[in-house]
């Protein structure tokens, strides 16, 4: 009986907690990346040899996305530790594939949209794309870039 409780308080911290911690750290490590992103678009179409917003946008996105990384590895998945170095890169490489193609093709076509047709300024452009590609992100890293597999296997029904 004890032991079905305290599977039970296992499940709910696993189901209910520690994913709403994760989201927490994802969105601390988002606004950070999203200053990086910012700062990057601004420098490089800002300059005395500034490129298209677009391809600045493509850049700033995949700029922040590698740090964002190294961010959710070290600290918002932390109790998902990478065993090697081989593992880290095929979360890299998962990472990438997903949230980074998601956010620089979300961004792309926002800011296409935003800036291009409508005319709003690129940084307020730039946040509402980051915003709306924000909780697709979350669940792709989530459950693919740092997902461990089905630790339930094996417990005890109660």
């Amino acid at each position: 009986m004890l032991e079905c409780f305290l599977d039970a308080s296992e499940a709910l911290s696993q189901f209910l907690i520690l994913p709403m911690v994760h989201w927490i750290k994802f969105n601390v490590v988002g606004v950070l990346g999203f200053a990086l992103q910012v700062g990057a678009l601004f420098v490089l179409t800002h300059t005395s040899h500034p490129i298209s917003y677009l391809t600045a946008t493509a850049l700033a996105v995949e700029l922040a996305t590698l740090n964002n990384f190294f961010w959710h590895q070290l600290w918002t998945w932390r109790d998902r530790p990478s065993l090697t170095v081989g593992e880290t890169l095929r979360r890299l490489a998962k990472f990438n594939v997903t949230t980074g193609l998601v956010s620089i093709a979300g961004n792309l076509i926002f800011m296409s949209i935003l800036v291009g047709r409508l005319g709003v300024a690129i940084v307020l452009a730039n946040l509402i794309s980051v915003l709306a590609c924000s909780l697709l992100n979350f669940i792709l890293a989530d459950r693919i870039a740092f997902n461990v597999g089905d630790s339930s296997a094996g417990k005890a029904n109660c």
